[in-house]
């Protein structure tokens, strides 16, 4: 038995990229543990727990997970500006990359991880919370001895293609995700893509009128036909410093 740990942004991320490795594994007899950045809350966190946290376990459930750590960490939001930190804890994006490596290589050191789950260079789709995410596993990789690090991705050909069956701009998905060319590993979900679904269903403060909601309202053979292939670019040993964001808090 091997120990998978996913390290993601928010709440529901777990779902999009990696939800059906995540169920796969756990079926297949692996230990898998969750491991979120920030909370998904912008502000103070409410009486009785962080609502999102309380969804990610829910679908930690669904997908077989056997652990959920969250590293201590406000939501960033999006958009340029970088909001105050709430009274009770700092933005995820505004902590020192090093810091929070440190409280992830403890998880690794603790789980005595064979896997850890990252995501590419581009944060996916870029967002800043995302991109972090990329650092900071890079840098707990070189701190933990974890074997591998394969990095959550989509192939940019994939992403562009879809985008013109939908008649959208696809010139902005060139900094996107990876190449073809940079992924490593394809693995087959499909028989995984109900759970997958009704892991992302649980996460219901973002299923209305977001992304989630429409993939949850799909008819289960599209969802399948969908997201029922995950992708990643695994980091050889020697390549796992920092890319050169990493090294600068943002204050």
């Amino acid at each position: 038995m091997a120990t998978l740990v996913a390290f993601n942004a928010h709440p529901d991320d777990e779902c999009l990229l990696t939800g059906g490795t995540l169920a796969r594994a756990a079926d297949e007899g692996h230990r898998v543990v969750l491991v979120v950045a920030s909370d998904g809350c912008m502000d103070a966190v409410p009486d009785g727990g962080a609502p999102r946290l309380a969804e990610l376990r829910a679908a930690a459930r669904v997908l077989g997970a056997h652990r959920v750590v969250h590293l201590g960490y406000a939501d960033s939001g999006h958009g340029a500006e970088l909001y105050p930190d709430p009274p009770d804890r700092q933005r995820f994006l505004r902590a020192d990359p090093r810091e929070a490596a440190e409280r992830l290589a403890r998880v690794l050191r603790e789980e005595k991880a064979d896997l850890l789950l990252g995501y590419d260079r581009n944060g996916g789709y870029g967002h800043r919370d995302h991109v972090r995410v990329h650092q900071v596993a890079r840098l707990a990789f070189a701190l933990a001895p974890v074997p591998r690090l394969l990095e959550a991705t989509v192939p940019r050909e994939t992403t562009a293609r879809l985008a013109r069956l939908l008649r959208e701009d696809a010139s902005r998905l060139e900094s996107m995700f990876l190449p073809r060319a940079e992924i490593t590993h394809a693995v087959n979900v499909r028989r995984y893509a109900a759970r997958k679904q009704r892991a992302l269903a649980a996460h219901r403060s973002q299923t209305g009128g977001k992304l989630p909601g429409t993939l949850v309202g799909l008819p289960p053979w599209l969802f399948a036909a969908l997201l029922g292939r995950e992708w990643f670019h695994e980091v050889p040993r020697g390549a796992a410093g920092p890319t050169a964001e990493a090294a600068v808090p943002r204050r």
